[in-house]
């Protein structure tokens, strides 16, 4: 089962729900979590994974070979994303607007055409002391593209440590999403079960809420709500989730205990063990709206 933690706008809560629900599930499921702000990953902050397999990812970009192309500007035409440019008897090509597709190789007429790698980023595994399967992508600084890092995070096998032999196990997998609501964050999206939505009472969180639901409606994802800081603003995102019928699955009040713990390093459940078996109840909740 795949369930991705997602939100509108970054530092509403989402690493910190992601981290407790994937704690509190591998004590009695095999877990997989994979974190996928790429950008600005800190999940294995919390989780502290032993993160020894390391391996770097890109696409495949394209070099021309000047003695057989003919400047013929096919390679141009079928580029979508105007990544190469004919001008003259010169063949530019701009790696950094390059998706990897290799049209432009299939199409050459003279096999002019070969591919690199260009690197974009890494993928570090490893599992957490609880058991947990563990995977970060960190793209390279000054990279403009992390889809395709986040399409190879995706795609990662781990070897789950299958010590949870009740007839109840599942094999759960969580994503921690980019924030936002841009290309990075559909990518994770793809291929989920339910997508929990982490937001907070203000008028900035409930504009950036809308953005990301209506991304979860576009793919037809199951979702729900986690309302963090409860009590700092007004009911206006309650009122928003009951009228477009998305279920408010757990509210966190603001408190100093839990603002302190996190600062300090720690998970929410480790800062507030009371709060355990609300996140078991927040997972049952979730298994049920899939298996509905």
């Amino acid at each position: 089962m795949r369930i991705v933690v997602a939100s509108g706008k970054g530092g509403t809560g989402k690493t910190t729900v992601a981290t407790s629900l994937a704690l509190v599930a591998a004590q009695l499921h095999e877990v997989c979590f994979r974190e996928c702000d790429v950008e600005a990953p800190n999940a294995a902050l919390f989780l502290h994974p032993a993160l020894d397999t390391h391996r770097e990812v890109g696409i495949l970009v394209p070099q021309i070979d000047t003695q057989l192309c003919t400047y013929c500007g096919k390679c141009a035409r079928v580029c979508q994303f105007h990544a190469i440019a004919i001008v003259g008897k010169k063949a530019l090509v701009f790696p950094d607007i390059c998706h990897g597709c290799g049209s432009c190789t299939l199409v050459c007429p003279q096999e002019a055409i070969s591919e690199r790698l260009a690197v974009l980023g890494v993928i570090d595994s490893g599992l957490s002391p609880e058991g947990i399967a563990f995977a970060q992508g960190v793209m390279n600084v000054g990279q403009p593209m992390s889809v395709p890092i986040l399409r190879e995070l995706k795609k990662w096998c781990p070897e789950l440590p299958h010590t949870h032999r009740g007839e109840q196990a599942r094999e759960i997998d969580i994503r921690d999403a980019p924030p936002g609501a841009s290309c990075p964050v559909v990518e994770t999206l793809r291929g989920a079960d339910f997508v929990l939505l982490v937001t907070e009472p203000t008028p900035f969180g409930l504009h950036d809420l809308k953005q990301v639901a209506a991304i979860t409606r576009a793919l037809g994802l199951p979702a729900g709500v986690v309302i963090n800081r409860d009590g700092i603003g007004d009911d206006a995102v309650g009122a928003w989730c009951a009228a477009h019928d998305l279920p408010i699955l757990l509210r966190i009040p603001m408190q100093r205990q839990i603002a302190e713990g996190i600062a300090r390093g720690n998970t929410l459940v480790s800062a507030a063990p009371e709060y355990r078996p609300r996140f078991h109840d927040l997972l049952e909740a979730i298994i049920k709206r899939v298996d509905a």
